[in-house]
């Protein structure tokens, strides 16, 4: 236990891998990569860097004094200066060219942006794994019947399996836009204090084309295709408030999910994973909570109100830049990410381990289907020669006392009963037996699980084969 505030993505929820990605680590080895980037290219296009001075600085990547960062900064009040006075004191030989041409957001916004970028790669790996889990078991319960509900009053049937693919289906649109922010994300670049670049301009003394190639060059090093075509000195902040979006929209399909799922616990027909050991209740030691979709509820609600921090600041930056997007998108940004991956750890956790139980969902389409059956036995008494309009009536007058019988009695349905002891419907047991099979009342559901799960799942995993059979350890 420490005396100070612990953030509880770092002690309960998010992942190492994730809370490695926004280290200071991470961050400050990344801004030495790129100055390591922007003098190599400078050397190339013919500035006085040397072969010796980039090998210094490649050198000593991972060699940061950050006693000696952080005492400067408070000399200065500048970390990208205490950086830079830090990294030439590993580095002697390189200290006269490091930074050179740049200003703070060359590393600060650069290095954003390659954080964001590996960050959605996690994201999308266990994205896509939550969606394959999914898709199994949608594949195995796609013929199992179960109630479907609208307004949470139930409507006809459904299957479980049918049931799944609406969380799927959502994952997928996820993904979709997931894939779409990565594949056009672009750096930076090297634009200058006010996106002019005029210092490269100085520095080339004139030349364009070497000014365009040194960011060229700088962003094939990092691993992009390339940089932004305009900025001020920051890229966009729209580019933040878009990515955190997208990470509201997984959060939305989650949350979709979980509070399901909830309901289901509740209705006792499909449920979480449930540990040997584990307690639902301090009170109550009988009691089966569904904590783990009850937390994806909870990060989920999170994130989504977290978006609107990158969408204010986005809309709220004067001109080339201001400073008031810093101290709110380290925190928005990193939490938002931090919280998303909380959520996913949770539903490869979850979708790994679902529990069906098929003879209460049975239970609960008996207990309603005959309301549901009454327009296939209307008919049938109807081909008989029966009078539909007749018939609607006495279905009605039966089904309303079968009504009262479940409602003020607490009894089983018994219309059914009612309508075979009834003579205008001319129904024998062994009819009503067949028109009451469940199986009878699901539309295509297996079919459109076989379909889905064939012309828009496979495809995808298919592609991502290699990142597939991820499993997550949830801490608590």
């Amino acid at each position: 236990m420490t005396n100070s505030y612990e953030s509880p993505f770092c002690t309960r929820y998010a992942s190492k891998e994730m809370q490695y990605i926004f280290s200071a680590d991470k961050k400050f080895t990344t801004w030495r990569r790129l100055w390591v980037a922007l003098a190599r290219a400078e050397m190339k296009l013919g500035l006085p860097v040397t072969e010796e001075q980039v090998a210094e600085l490649e050198a000593n990547v991972d060699n940061i004094d950050y006693e000696t960062a952080a005492k400067r900064e408070k000399e200065v009040r500048h970390d990208v200066m205490a950086h830079v006075y830090t990294y030439g004191l590993a580095c002697p030989k390189a200290k006269g060219i490091i930074h050179l041409g740049a200003t703070s957001c060359y590393v600060g916004d650069n290095t954003d942006i390659i954080i964001m970028r590996d960050a959605m790669k996690v994201v999308r790996r266990k994205l896509i794994n939550v969606i394959a889990q999914l898709s199994d078991f949608a594949l195995k319960y796609k013929d199992m019947p179960a109630l479907a509900y609208t307004h949470l009053q139930p409507a006809q049937l459904t299957t479980v399996g049918k049931r799944a693919t609406l969380w799927i289906n959502e994952l997928l649109m996820d993904l979709e836009e997931l894939d779409f922010r990565l594949e056009n994300l672009k750096l930076l670049g090297s634009k200058g204090t006010t996106g002019t670049q005029a210092s490269f301009m100085e520095l080339f003394e004139g030349d364009s084309s070497k000014v365009k190639k040194l960011e060229q060059m700088i962003a094939e090093e990092m691993g992009f295709d390339g940089v932004v075509p305009v900025s001020g000195q920051t890229y966009s902040r729209k580019i933040d408030s878009q990515i955190v979006s997208t990470l509201g929209g997984i959060a939305q399909s989650a949350s979709k999910f979980s509070n399901d799922l909830r309901i289901l616990q509740n209705f006792k027909e499909i449920e979480e994973p449930f540990e040997e050991h584990q307690i639902g209740s301090s009170a109550m030691p009988y009691k089966r909570n569904p904590m783990r979709c009850e937390r994806i509820t909870a990060l989920a609600r999170y994130v989504m109100i977290d978006t609107l921090n990158p969408a204010f600041t986005a809309g709220t930056q004067w001109f080339e830049r201001t400073l008031d997007d810093s101290a709110n998108k380290r925190i928005s940004v990193a939490e938002a990410f931090l919280g998303t991956d909380a959520i996913l750890n949770l539903l490869l956790n979850v979708t790994n381990g679902l529990v069906v139980h098929e003879k209460i969902i049975r239970a609960r389409i008996m207990n309603e289907l005959p309301f549901m059956a009454t327009e296939n036995i209307m008919m049938s008494a109807v081909k008989k020669g029966g009078d539909r309009q007749e018939l609607h009536e006495r279905i009605r007058v039966h089904s309303i006392a079968a009504g009262k019988r479940i409602k003020d009695e607490g009894l089983d349905n018994d219309l059914c009963e009612r309508i075979l002891a009834d003579p205008m419907f001319m129904i024998t047991r062994e009819e009503m037996d067949a028109i009451m099979k469940p199986e009878n009342f699901t539309g295509r559901s297996s079919e459109q699980v076989e379909e889905f799960i064939k012309d828009c799942v496979n495809p995808i995993l298919e592609k991502n084969k290699d990142i597939l059979n991820e499993k997550a350890e949830i801490s608590v």
